[in-house]
């Protein structure tokens, strides 16, 4: 219990080894792109990998985490794990606050290893299940990692592609680096409040508790707002890709390459979903500590 907020949602991703995560809570991508896209598609980011529900790319451990491995077969093929909850109603109430976070530990791979490794936690706008309408629904990133670098970054995309008030395909973004221990060592918790108990609306981005990046409603046109907070609310998304425009412009090079390791997992100990009614502004404590585990 978190005093004056209400639990919406929440999964420690409890079960056996092996298993898969609840199948009532979450359901699992499959293969190179959204059912009805065209061929080549790639989930519009160029990755590489296919989503697949194998055991070895998508399981619980037995000790209370989800692990997403990317793996790599004889032929060079990556394969890899993209879920999604089944609800998509996380809305923030009248005049309160929603807040979705979870407490996540990185692929544990750095350098030229790591390279093309992207795993993220999001959330996107429910209109888009019907009528994949991005960036209009509303994408909130909470968490992307690329590369094994130190860093993770929370971006929102709205509006019109390309180009519109969220500057697509980039998004408004912000970045911070872990603290104590890196991002890939330690679990952290990466956290995102929409306020509505102020005018204009915040959007606001958490690592471990502080603040790194925030976005005004009075910052985007009526119109782009609107597009992505008047539907009926978001579901949320935990994957890692490997390869795609993103993780390879910022390598330098096309990813992933013939020294990209595989193997290396995301590690989620759990996600979680928070209202309150009223808009008392509090720090939300951490429910547990930044640690190595």
């Amino acid at each position: 219990m978190v005093p004056g907020w209400t639990l919406r949602f929440g999964d420690d991703f409890n079960g056996t080894t092996g298993a898969p995560p609840s199948p009532v809570d979450w359901k699992v991508a499959l293969g190179h792109g959204e059912p009805g896209m065209p061929s080549g598609w790639n989930w519009g980011t160029g990755e590489v990998e296919a989503y697949t529900a194998d055991p070895s790319n998508l399981s619980v451990d037995g000790k209370g985490h989800l692990r997403i491995t990317p793996q790599r077969n004889a032929a060079g093929e990556w394969t890899s794990a993209r879920i999604f909850s089944a609800r998509d109603d996380f809305l923030a109430p009248v005049g309160g606050i929603l807040r979705i976070e979870a407490r996540i530990r990185l692929p544990d791979v750095f350098d030229a290893a790591a390279k093309g490794y992207w795993p993220a936690f999001w959330a996107l706008g429910s209109s888009f299940r019907t009528v994949r309408n991005w960036p209009q629904a509303g994408e909130i990133d909470i968490l992307e990692n690329i590369n094994g670098i130190n860093t993770v970054w929370g971006t929102l995309h709205c509006g019109v592609y390309p180009n519109g008030p969220c500057n697509e395909p980039s998004g408004i973004s912000g970045r911070i680096d872990c603290a104590l221990l890196e991002c890939r060592a330690a679990f952290h918790t990466y956290g995102f409040e929409w306020d509505r108990s102020k005018q204009p609306e915040q959007l606001r981005w958490y690592l471990d508790g502080r603040e790194f990046h925030s976005i005004s409603q009075s910052r985007l046109p009526a119109a782009a707002w609107d597009g992505m907070t008047s539907h009926s609310g978001f579901f949320l998304l935990l994957n890692v890709a490997i390869g795609g425009f993103f993780v390879s412009n910022e390598a330098g090079v096309h990813t992933p390459t013939p020294d990209t390791e595989p193997g290396h997992a995301m590690v989620v100990d759990y996600v979680a979903v928070w209202t309150r009614r009223d808009g008392a502004k509090k720090p939300f404590p951490l429910l547990r500590p930044v640690a190595p585990e």
